[in-house]
């Protein structure tokens, strides 16, 4: 069965998302999430089509789908970190390099290019660009031979292949006569084609797929070329015919492959044709992913909570079963290969005991008279005569092959069993992690009493206020209204008063209470200031600010001038803070008192817990205060105690005015 695309796959992928009606160029991008690791899935707005789902799987796949995975209940830094860059907004191309399997997804937000760049061959990655084609992030940092795929480098692309739609005889020639494997899998691999496409070259071309690549005569690359002309016209003329092909797999008709355009090693087994490729991705691959759910992950979610330790030992054996048998089919694939001739005889000598009319109970009763005399039967152990399959005897190692394919194709079922394997152990370990946390969780119920609110009313509940690392009180008006009375109200000779020439300030005084306000606390103060004015509003980072003494505001404006509701006369010199960068944080505290606090980051981390960073972003008050709401319901596993002290109204006071977003 299939496991990823070929570079064929995702040139007549590219092609659709790129032009036609199912191109998604000016999509706008919506939220990213990653179900499993190494899976992204983008959500899309389609022009004139409306919301979608792209799905990137590294190593593997990427295609639009309908069948989508359920989204993890704890993001992953990853998608949050590519929110941060492309979220809202467009893209502006879908390009393969070089025939290979990498797709570029060009970017564009606030005038900010980014690339997006999906790595779809093993191990496979996902790695975003700026303009200058420098790593922003990957999802996996790596490093190989010759390519350093980590943040702040240089994107260099994998070694080139030969691409089959432009090479020349001269061009296979080359390659043919450097290869020491036989033409179809040297097809296959310097092609990034796969098995089945390489099969197909060879079918087309009327050349035995077994001859050694550096014995193919000129006559027979110039048959080559036409093959691979011929099979990838309907490709470069865009008139594909994409398709899912079923056969009998362990008695049930099943898919097996899926194709953009028709190949004669397909004729006269079961299709289904699609309307698009991207369906028929979807079908295929899509639709086996969002069925795959691990049968360990099932049976924790029915375990009762008293049953959690016997399941997770259960769970624990599991995986190790799965990792002996997973490495046992790797084993056995690189004892085939190990053994490639000596299998390839044997081979031969059935074919032909078959091609001269001996029936199988024939056939075992030659061989097992002469593995003295027959080198090829010492290795032969028993032959089913039902499936005409045998095993071989290895070095001490049972193999069993089906003569019917190739010695690579029979060492890639051991390969292909061997990955099943692993998916059911990568399963079992995220089963254990999700039994673990549900023991946790029990655990921390248990034992954790309920909090109990603690709030009292303060005068200054009604502005915005924080406290400063030293403790000094800082409050801030709301509005014309609350500047007015903040200032007649409340200002004291020995106070700081604070302001900005941005409209939309608060006036803004640090209660000094005879004491002597410290350069932190101006700092803070300063911070406070800008970040709540209209510098926050208009999604810039960093503004002016001023401070002055009480006896420097006054109402009383100039002869002939007005002073509006909630603005003063500032009189004599002013003392500047410059392009002091914006930054708040929201926070709880939880000592004598329970209540939600905003304010500068280095204030609040002083005074709070759970600290929540917020910068200038794409959503309102009312968004970004249900967000932060919800991840302290997550935190504290107590709706009602948050609701209380933090629900979304208190926390959008805390808020500056504008849009926010969560900083990662």
């Amino acid at each position: 069965m299939k496991q990823e695309m070929t570079s064929a796959d995702v040139a007549a992928l590219v092609f659709e998302l790129s032009s036609g009606e199912n191109s998604i160029i000016d999509s706008k991008i919506g939220k990213i999430y990653q179900p499993v690791a190494g899976e992204l899935r983008i959500n899309l707005f389609v022009y004139n089509k409306g919301k979608d789902n792209l799905v990137i799987e590294a190593g593997k796949r990427a295609h639009l789908s309908e069948h989508i995975r359920q989204s993890p209940k704890i993001p992953h830094s990853f998608p949050m970190l590519l929110r941060k860059h492309i979220f809202a907004g467009r893209i502006t191309y879908v390009r393969q390099y070089d025939f290979d399997r990498i797709i570029e997804f060009g970017m564009v937000r606030g005038g900010v290019e980014t690339v997006l760049v999906a790595e779809l061959f093993s191990p496979g990655n996902i790695v975003l660009l700026d303009s200058e084609r420098k790593i922003i992030l990957p999802m996996k940092p790596v490093t190989f031979r010759g390519r350093r795929i980590r943040s702040g480098e240089v994107y260099q692309y994998p070694e080139a292949q030969l691409s089959p739609v432009e090479a020349g005889e001269q061009d296979l020639a080359d390659v043919f006569s450097s290869s020491d494997a036989d033409v179809v899998r040297t097809i296959a691999n310097r092609f990034n084609l796969g098995g089945i496409l390489a099969e197909e070259v060879c079918f087309r071309a009327g050349i035995d797929k077994r001859t050694a690549a550096k014995d193919l005569e000129p006559e027979s690359i110039t048959r080559i070329v036409g093959s691979l002309r011929e099979l990838f016209s309907p490709l470069l003329k865009g008139e594909l015919s994409p398709y899912i092909v079923k056969k009998e797999i362990k008695g049930e008709v099943q898919p097996f492959d899926v194709a953009p355009f028709e190949l004669k090693t397909h004729e006269g087994l079961e299709k289904e044709f699609f309307p698009s490729f991207n369906k028929a991705l979807d079908g295929f691959f899509g639709k086996r992913s969002a069925e795959e759910v691990t049968e360990v992950v099932e049976a924790v979610k029915k375990e009762k909570v008293d049953v959690f330790e016997r399941r997770l030992k259960k769970q624990e054996d599991a995986i190790e079963e799965f990792g002996r048998e997973a490495k046992k089919q790797v084993d056995i694939a690189e004892k085939i290969y190990a053994h490639y001739q000596a299998i390839e005889e044997v081979i031969e000598v059935l074919e032909k005991a078959r091609q001269t009319g001996y029936s199988w109970d024939e056939i075992k009763s030659i061989l097992k008279g002469a593995k003295d005399t027959v080198p090829a039967a010492k290795n032969i152990s028993s032959i089913d005569s039902a499936t005409g399959k045998i095993m071989l005897d290895l070095d001490g190692t049972k193999a069993t092959i089906d003569i019917k394919l190739t010695i690579p194709q029979n060492a890639q079922s051991y390969y292909e069993r061997a990955k099943k394997l692993t998916r059911k152990k990568e399963g079992a370990i995220r089963a254990i992690e999700d039994t673990r946390i549900a023991m946790q969780k029990k655990e921390k119920k248990a034992s954790a009493s309920k909090r109990k609110v603690h709030m009292k009313k303060h005068w200054y509940d009604r502005f915005r206020w924080f406290f400063s690392s030293e403790g000094f009180l800082v409050v801030g008006g709301r509005d014309a209204e609350t500047n007015e009375e903040l200032v007649k109200k409340y200002m004291e000779k020995n106070d700081i008063v604070f302001h900005t020439q941005n409209p939309g300030a608060p006036m803004t005084i640090v209660k000094a209470q005879g004491k002597p306000v410290t350069e932190q606390t101006l700092m803070e103060a300063a911070q406070f200031v800008v970040s709540y004015s209209s510098v926050w509003k208009s999604g810039q980072f960093s503004g002016d600010c001023y401070w002055i003494l009480p006896e420097q505001v006054s109402k009383t404006p100039e002869s002939g001038e007005y002073v509006k509701k909630g603005a003063f006369i500032i009189r004599g010199e002013r003392n500047y803070f410059r392009d002091v960068h914006v930054g708040m944080a929201v926070a709880l505290e939880l000592g004598a008192e329970t209540r939600v606090m905003g304010g500068p980051v280095s204030a609040i981390r002083q005074h709070g817990q759970h600290v929540i960073e917020l910068v200038p972003g794409k959503f309102n008050q009312n968004d970004i205060a249900k967000k932060v709401y919800k991840m302290y319901v997550d935190t504290l596993k107590e709706v009602n105690f948050v609701k209380q002290i933090a629900s979304p109204d208190r926390i959008a006071m805390m808020l500056p005015p504008g849009e926010s977003d969560i900083k990662v």
